[in-house]
């Protein structure tokens, strides 16, 4: 199984960024590439580049800010699961988004795909 992990820092309270974050349906307002996002109970639907990606919120913890999603449905792996971690760093915040993905040949191409999507949350959140 292979490790994906991005991290940033961004010059916004760790409360502010995990407002941004732990609103499972709002990535497409600032994630990259996203056409659309819906959300159906525990799950959204990612619309991007003509494909249809479904995910699963796992957990949402507020006192840790910490979410934890998979990818279920529409990219070619047998196991993913992403958790994304917001910690106060002096007055701004510090955010790890690791993803296990297996096959491992996807490894690369979920780093390139946080990569950019830590790099948009910092954009959004900074303003």
């Amino acid at each position: 199984m292979g490790t994906a992990t991005s991290e940033i820092d961004i010059d916004r309270s760790a409360d502010d960024v995990w407002a941004i974050v732990r609103d499972f349906g709002g990535i497409a307002a600032w994630s990259p590439g996203l056409d659309s996002c819906t959300v159906d109970g525990d799950e959204r639907t990612i619309k991007m580049f003509g494909m249809e990606i479904l995910e699963r919120l796992v957990s949402s913890d507020d006192t840790a800010r910490q979410l934890v999603y998979s990818v279920i449905g529409g990219v070619p792996v047998t196991h993913h699961e992403a958790t994304i971690t917001v910690t106060p760093a002096g007055a701004g915040s510090h955010v790890t988004w690791v993803a296990k993905v297996e096959p491992d040949e996807m490894t690369d191409l979920m780093k390139r795909s946080y990569d950019g999507a830590v790099a948009a949350l910092k954009k959004h959140a900074e303003g």
